[in-house]
This record gives structure tokens, C-alpha cells and sequence, in this order.
């Protein structure tokens, strides 16, 4: 999985960039199909950071979460919880799908049988 982090208007050290690798990497134990994920970080605006998070994942579209804090890790982490939260709803979707019967499995019940007296 490649993890891209970039900053406009602005510059992030190595160290953050470092730790906002090892935030969002933990992405990966909610949906194990993730393909990309791109970390987009303006800093315009210095009482405002916004952060916005892409996530690439296998045939489906990409999942996108943006906030905007005082604090660049208050904003990542709200960030991350949006997306946990969409990546366990296509989860479930997806598991929830699997696990119906198909028009062919459905059992019909039969008609009783009138008792001649």
C-alpha cells in the first residue's frame, strides 16, 4: 500500500510526517484491500490546518474525510475516525451481501395438504 503525505502552503517536518504515516497506516486493520492512501495537509491557513484524507481501495470508489482544526493531530484524528467509520460501513455492506439467500435459495413454504375425512 503506498502512503503519500504533501502540504500546501506550508512545509511538514520529518517527524510529523513520520507520525501521520504511523496514524494512518492503522487504516489497513478496517478494510485489508486498501490500495492508496493520500494525505493532503493545508496549512494556508495557521490558526486553521485542514487536513484531507484520500483512500484508494480494490473495485470500489475512493473514500474521502476532511477537518478543519487549531491542531494538525486534532484534525488528522478526526479525519481518521470519519474514515474508519466508512470503511466499516462498506465492510459491513459488503459482508451483509454475501450472506443473503439468492432468489433460487429461498425456500417456499408449501401448501398443507387438505386431509379428506
Amino acid at each position: 500500500m503506498q502512503i503519500s503525505i504533501s502540504a500546501k502552503h506550508g512545509h511538514l517536518s520529518a517527524a510529523t510526517q513520520e507520525k501521520i504515516t504511523e496514524k494512518v497506516d492503522k487504516l489497513q486493520k478496517f478494510y485489508d484491500r486498501l490500495t492508496a492512501i493520500r494525505v493532503l495537509v493545508d496549512l494556508e491557513h495557521r490558526e486553521a490546518v485542514e487536513v484531507e484524507l484520500r483512500v484508494a481501495a480494490e473495485h470500489t470508489p475512493e473514500f474521502v474525510a476532511s477537518e478543519r482544526a487549531a491542531d494538525l493531530f486534532a484534525a488528522l484524528d478526526v479525519v481518521l475516525h470519519k474514515l474508519e467509520q466508512q470503511l466499516r460501513k462498506h465492510k459491513e455492506r459488503i459482508q451483509a451481501g454475501h450472506r443473503q439467500p439468492g432468489r433460487k435459495q429461498i425456500e417456499v413454504p408449501l401448501e398443507p395438504e387438505s386431509e379428506s375425512e
